[in-house]
């Protein structure tokens, strides 16, 4: 059987779970969570994209997980979760909203589906999911509100067609490892190349220390090589993330070898009130970042956020309700590199309500 098609076979299992297991045994714990912002967004050019007042959906979804024992130690794992972008009112992720099945490497109205098996040895899940480099790399300092949460990163959040591995804690350490098919670069025939991730976490009292590794192959051979630290201390929590692009592509353009990726982050809690600060230095993707945050936990299950987010060339600034595909350096002159894309600043407001 061709290795996607074994894949797919897979995440239909799990998508099939519900009805064909209910009756044996089968644990559900179905969730969601409602995240929509008021923004104010100013480019630095407005005669690329217009200042504009609006509303944006700040990655909301709905989905479920589900577990059955198959012998003791083992358990058979399931999840489904679904994006819902409420200000387009459409089931698609917010940011890749491109109508293709598969579009850079994962479906845009589905967020997580895969199956899996989870015991002593560890945990082995295939199908769409959050990639090993992410959650052990860029997670640490991805911790604010709003739709701009997470782009000062190199690496991507989720892939389909994906097989990992976790490791169980070992003393403190564990390792992740993952393959997802043609969901790497291209090669000299212009086929998309395998990718493959590799991570290593250490833990102790409450510090984490990790290293990781993502490989996108291709005919520019390219890897982010990663580190990262996260640090709780009472109510203070410190994170902190490097990135290097190790590749054969040359001069100022995004994936040169030797640019970085350097971020900082802390945030307070202090009752029901928590305050969020990072600094980054994204080179070709960003460069300068500011991002600053307030979280109000007013129940339980409803948050109250605001945030200023500030990008000194443009990474995350898209058209009002766009996405990756409406970008507004899509077209602008690159042929000095990014400099001339110029970035800009967003004030935002919003809700969120998980259920």
């Amino acid at each position: 059987m061709h290795r996607k098609t074994l894949i797919a076979s897979a995440v239909g299992a799990a998508l099939a779970l519900p009805t064909t297991a209910l009756a044996q045994g089968v644990n559900f714990d179905f969730y969601g969570s409602a995240r929509v912002q008021v923004e104010s967004v100013s480019p630095d050019k407005d005669e690329v994209l217009d200042s504009y007042t609006g509303v944006r959906d700040a990655y909301s979804r709905i989905g479920f997980d589900a577990d059955y024992a198959l012998t003791d130690g083992l358990t058979l794992i399931g999840k489904l979760e679904l994006p819902m972008d409420l200000a387009n009112k459409k089931i698609q992720d917010p940011w890749d909203q491109d109508k293709d099945s598969k579009s850079g490497g994962q479906s845009r109205d589905v967020r997580v589906a895969k199956i899996g098996v989870q015991g002593d040895i560890g945990t082995l899940t295939v199908g769409q999911m959050w990639m090993p480099y992410y959650n052990a790399i860029a997670y640490p300092v991805d911790m604010f509100s709003t739709y701009y949460s997470g782009f000062a990163t190199y690496t991507v959040f989720r892939r389909q067609d994906t097989v990992a591995y976790y490791s169980p804690d070992m003393n403190g350490f564990s390792m992740g490892f993952a393959w997802s098919a043609d969901n790497g670069n291209a090669d000299a025939n212009g086929d998309e190349d395998d990718r493959l991730q590799l991570t290593g976490s250490y833990s102790f009292g409450d510090t984490t220390l990790a290293v990781g590794m993502d490989d996108l192959g291709g005919a520019s051979d390219q890897k982010i090589i990663g580190l990262s630290a996260r640090h709780t201390m009472d109510n203070l929590y410190l994170g902190a993330k490097y990135e290097r692009f190790d590749s054969d592509i040359d001069g100022d353009a995004y994936g040169a070898d030797g640019d970085t990726a350097m971020n900082l982050y802390a945030g307070y809690t202090l009752g029901k009130n928590t305050f969020k600060v990072m600094l980054a230095d994204v080179e070709n993707y960003g460069e300068n970042v500011y991002h600053l945050g307030y979280d109000y936990q007013m129940t339980s299950d409803l948050k109250l956020f605001a945030e200023y987010y500030s990008e000194e060339e443009t990474a995350a600034i898209t058209e009002e309700r766009g996405g990756k595909s409406d970008w507004y350096g899509v077209g602008a002159d690159t042929s000095k590199g990014y400099d001339d894309i110029s970035g800009g600043q967003v004030f935002a407001a919003g809700v969120r309500y998980d259920f």
